[in-house]
């Protein structure tokens, strides 16, 4: 088994590899180039899982830490796509427990492409109890669920996604939480072109940095989907 070696950053090469295949994602161009895949993409995120793994574990022990699980295949699945192009442009990481529905569990992300970065943390597709849940939890607990988020949107930036309801949701809930609850899903994420950050070592030191910020939220939704 060929070892993972330490996280040294991305190169150049790795975002290049994104903007060609963009324009040549087809298997004979792929093929040709499944070195610099593997050498400049691959390994780069197995070794970033690696370093990561220390300061996830500490939010949660009970997430899957295997780099073959934990990195997205660039192999997309087009069997009922209309899309037929085979590959994906970008690649993921995501560290979240073993369970049965992964759409009903909290996760931390991290995403690279041609553009750049993103990276954050939530429930992508939660089921509707899962997120009626979420929002008697937040009705039920409304200061601390404020003291554990505000900072993350205000001082720290953080966005956040998720599809709306077409129809609001009525409540007596005041106006800060409206953003949390009107929501089918919802995550908090950060968006970064492309910079010198990413071809050093410390990228890693600095994902786990926004990831601990975001423990005490994760704890909140893993408390709801418990």
């Amino acid at each position: 088994m060929k070892l993972i070696e330490n996280f040294t950053g991305f190169s150049p090469e790795t975002f290049r590899f994104f903007s060609e295949l963009k324009e040549n994602n087809y298997k004979p161009w792929f093929d040709e180039r499944k070195s610099v895949y593997e050498t400049e993409i691959l390994q780069p995120l197995k070794s970033l899982v690696v370093a990561l793994t220390p300061a996830m574990y500490s939010i949660d022990s009970q997430m899957d830490f295997r780099p073959n699980r934990i990195v997205s295949r660039i192999y997309r699945d087009i069997r009922f796509s209309a899309d037929k192009t085979p590959y994906k442009t970008h690649l993921w990481i995501t560290f979240q427990r073993i369970v049965q529905h992964w759409e009903g569990f909290p996760g931390f992300f991290a995403e690279i492409s041609e553009e750049g970065y993103q990276y954050g943390m939530g429930l992508y597709l939660a089921k509707k109890k899962v997120m009626d849940s979420f929002r008697s939890k937040i009705e039920y607990e409304q200061d601390h669920f404020r003291a554990i988020t505000e900072d993350l949107i205000g001082k720290h930036g953080y966005i956040i996604g998720g599809e709306a309801y077409k129809r609001p949701i009525v409540n007596d809930l005041p106006d800060y939480f409206q953003q949390w609850i009107q929501l089918k899903s919802i995550y908090l994420y950060k968006n970064h072109p492309v910079g010198e950050e990413l071809f050093s070592g410390n990228f890693a030191g600095y994902l786990a940095d926004e990831f601990t910020l975001m423990q005490d939220l994760y704890d909140f939704m893993v408390d709801v989907c418990d």
